[in-house]
């Protein structure tokens, strides 16, 4: 992180790559490399629009050069939307403390990912095919409303293939080109058979899906310590000053945005907007 957290670094727009009809993925390279953990955020800056916080969803290895894929949602994601290659954007960070990947390592682990929630478990993914010697056994479970909304499908036949990877994937909704699995993505939960007490979940989506995958692993034995939240709701400063991100005494922003369940599982509003 520079000296200076509230100036950004500068970046130029290398590519921009449509993923669904509302989401693209922004590759840039900053004029320093800006190192982040798995999990961990930045907040993008578009000039004379203003910044908004987001996840990388690329390799934490690479430094140099930063993929972030984004939702159009709002005044800066239109703005980013309408860029073109070439564009200057800034980067400040990284904010968060990202997943607890050594505390995970010797273990199995269980990601599941609902809609644009893929897109900051992407860079966890890359750090566990990149060391899947550290780890038992992988298994990603994905899931979003239509076909049309899924993330990074060219990229479902590599995962699939590492050894002691397994990947699925369901919609809630099937159109006509669909032949997969139906229904929401707790139903792909129903066949997993890894030992419990050897396995973390880590889980990012809509806070209602969330909730469920909680209660869902719960139910089959899960503590809550297991379990890991990317709890992306609104963030803004980044430093745990604003009070927009807090559940609790915790600030998603400073603590999070992954947060161990029984950090807040007795508090009324984790699940909230």
């Amino acid at each position: 992180m520079p000296e200076n957290v509230y100036k950004p670094i500068m970046a130029d727009l290398l590519e921009i790559k449509p993923e669904t009809p509302t989401i693209k993925t922004f590759r840039i390279a900053p004029e320093q490399p800006v190192p982040f953990r798995a999990g961990q955020f930045v907040q993008l800056t578009v000039p004379g629009v203003g910044e908004a916080p987001f996840t990388p969803s690329s390799s934490p290895s690479v430094d140099k050069e930063m993929e972030i894929t984004i939702l159009r949602t709002g005044s800066v994601t239109d703005a980013l939307h309408a860029m073109t290659n070439g564009g200057p954007l800034g980067v400040r960070g990284p904010f968060g403390k990202g997943y607890p990947t050594e505390k995970m390592e010797g273990h199995n682990v269980l990601v599941v990912g609902g809609g644009v929630g893929l897109a900051p478990l992407r860079s966890l993914l890359h750090y566990l095919f990149e060391h899947l010697d550290d780890y038992k056994r992988v298994a990603i479970c994905y899931g979003a409303r239509e076909p049309s909304e899924l993330l990074y499908r060219d990229c479902f036949q590599q995962w699939a293939g590492y050894d002691n990877v397994s990947f699925d994937v369901t919609v809630d909704v099937p159109d006509e080109t669909w032949d997969g699995k139906v229904g929401v993505v707790t139903t792909l939960l129903e066949d997993f058979d890894f030992d419990i007490a050897q396995t973390y979940v880590v889980s990012c989506g809509p806070l209602i899906m969330l909730r469920f995958v909680t209660l869902t692993c719960l139910n089959a034995g899960f503590k809550p310590e297991q379990i890991y939240l990317s709890m992306n709701r609104k963030m803004s400063c980044g430093f745990g000053k604003c009070g927009r991100c807090n559940i609790g005494p915790f600030y998603l922003c400073k603590d999070g945005p992954d947060v161990c369940y029984d950090k807040i599982k007795d508090y009324k509003d984790a699940f909230s907007v």
